[in-house]
This record gives structure tokens, C-alpha cells and sequence, in this order.
């Protein structure tokens, strides 16, 4: 009888990994999600204060704009992010789309719901809430276009 070869034996084998359920909602990121997340609100809001004036005299310019700045911010900041994304493509996509338009709905409610600005939610949801989805409307397609460009060059 000959040796059992250590390299080869039942304890040395390891069972193929399973993908895990958490590693499908694991962003690259999250810091750098949550700072560009924060950017994305906040470059909005200092531009539509600095354009108040404009939104009185006239509310559809005031509304192009904002909508102008909203997909630069998110173009900018898409850029940014996917820089340093190897893989999964479309699910950091559509997380950070996700994300970002819950991180600007949930910085902007404090502002909308007390002082100045104060308007009802649906007011808020129909005026402004409703223009965040631009950024998972974004987000998806840019990540399921680096998706299919990953997989066509692999």
C-alpha cells in the first residue's frame, strides 16, 4: 500500500462555492455610493436655489434646467463610480440608480416638510420626488450597456 498523497485527500477538498443571496445587493463601493450619492442631491439643490429667481418668472425653464442638471449630475457621477466596477454591471447600476433616488428623497423630506419650502408630500412626490427616478432611469441602462460590452470582449 502505498502514501496517501496529502494534497489529494478527502479532508483538502472543498466543496464548489455557492453564490450567496447577499453577494447580489454588495455594491463595489458603498462609500464611494453613498458620497456620490450625496453629491447628486446636493448640486441639484444649490443649483435650483441659485435659479429661485428663475422658477418664479418662469416655472418650464426653471423645470429644463433642473432636469439638465439632474442627468449631468447623474452622468457625471455614473462615470465616476463605474470607473472602478469589474464586474455585475447592470445590479451595481441598478442599485446606485435605487440608492441615489432614495438618498435625495430621503435628504430633501426634512427641507419640504418644515420651513420655507414646506409643501404637502403629494405635493412634493408630483413636483420634485417624481424627477429622482431620473437617476435609476439612467443608472439601469448604463449598466446594462457596460454589462453586454463586458460579456461581447470576454
Amino acid at each position: 500500500m502505498g502514501k496517501c498523497d496529502p494534497e489529494n485527500s478527502a479532508r483538502n477538498i472543498k466543496p464548489p462555492r455557492r453564490p450567496r443571496l447577499y453577494s447580489a445587493v454588495v455594491m463595489t463601493s458603498l462609500r464611494r455610493a453613498l458620497l456620490y450619492g450625496f453629491l447628486v442631491w446636493l448640486i441639484p439643490f444649490v443649483t435650483s436655489v441659485c435659479l429661485f429667481g428663475i422658477r418664479k418668472a418662469n416655472r418650464p425653464l426653471f423645470e429644463s434646467l433642473m432636469e439638465i442638471v439632474l442627468a449631468l449630475c447623474a452622468a457625471m457621477f455614473l462615470n465616476l463610480y463605474f470607473r472602478k466596477v469589474e464586474r455585475r454591471f447592470l445590479a451595481e447600476g441598478a442599485l446606485l440608480g435605487l440608492l441615489w433616488c432614495a438618498m435625495s428623497i430621503l435628504f430633501d423630506l426634512p427641507l419640504f416638510s418644515h420651513g420655507p419650502m414646506q409643501m404637502p408630500l403629494a405635493a412634493y412626490f408630483s413636483d420634485i420626488g417624481v424627477a429622482y427616478l431620473m437617476y435609476p432611469a439612467i443608472a439601469i441602462p448604463v449598466g446594462w450597456l457596460l454589462q453586454a460590452r463586458s460579456v461581447r470582449h470576454a
